[in-house]
């Protein structure tokens, strides 16, 4: 049986989604955050020495880092669906977003939030230089990274429905969370309204829905 070893308000609802896009049976073991430090419970280090959400596990199978989850859930479950053929351009960008969701956009956002954090918990006396500081960092590398990032993903979207061609694949899932993130914190205005959709189309999906509904509402990286 699959367990998805789920932390809450977390990116491992992308893993929840994807299998109610399959239709496979799963369990889900809810893990709440630390209520000081927001960090995953010590009790996730006992399944991997990461001690990070998601975590899967499938028999004697333990595995980590969601990429690598999808890969695993695809290859053996999917049956080729969610997925587009080998040899196809609509493989490449597949290919292509799966990788960009960690490696290009979820970094720029995540320290968006820890500058922010740091800014706003700093103590009193160093607040300012603390904010100088975060300032300085959004201007100059936060900021217009994730406007490059976001003005090419709208630009994708002009030429195709989902992120890797007309098809819902994976990718979509995988990129339906920073996507969220980046509604959420960096702000999807009126030069987004192809991401904007994109955010409508995957919240009207019924398994999208179901995994909300299993995982628990989700506020992106609070």
């Amino acid at each position: 049986m699959i367990t998805v070893h789920h932390l809450e308000n977390s990116r491992s609802i992308r893993v929840l989604w994807l299998l109610e896009e399959l239709g496979l049976d799963y369990e889900i073991k809810h893990y709440a955050r630390d209520p000081v430090s927001n960090l995953a419970p010590p009790e996730l280090t006992a399944l991997h020495p990461l001690g990070k959400a998601p975590i899967v596990t499938d028999d004697e199978l333990v595995l980590a880092e969601t990429g690598a989850i999808f890969d695993y859930l695809l290859e053996r479950y999917g049956e080729g669906r969610l997925e587009p053929a080998r040899g196809t351009p609509e493989r490449l960008r597949y290919q292509y977003w799966m990788h960009a969701a960690e490696g290009s956009l979820m970094p720029l956002l995540v320290m968006k939030l820890f500058f922010a954090r740091i800014e706003a918990r700093a103590p009193w006396l160093i607040r300012p230089v603390a904010r100088g500081i975060s300032r300085q960092v959004h201007e100059l590398y936060l900021g217009p990274g994730l406007g490059r990032m976001l003005d090419y993903m709208e630009s994708e979207l002009a030429a195709t429905t989902w992120f890797a061609g007309e098809a819902f694949t994976a990718a979509d899932i995988q990129m339906g969370f920073p996507v969220d993130v980046a509604a959420a914190r960096a702000g999807l205005d009126q030069r987004y309204p192809r991401l904007q959709a994109f955010v409508a189309r995957c919240q009207a999906r019924p398994a999208h829905q179901a995994a909300i509904a299993r995982g628990g509402t989700l506020t992106p990286l609070s």
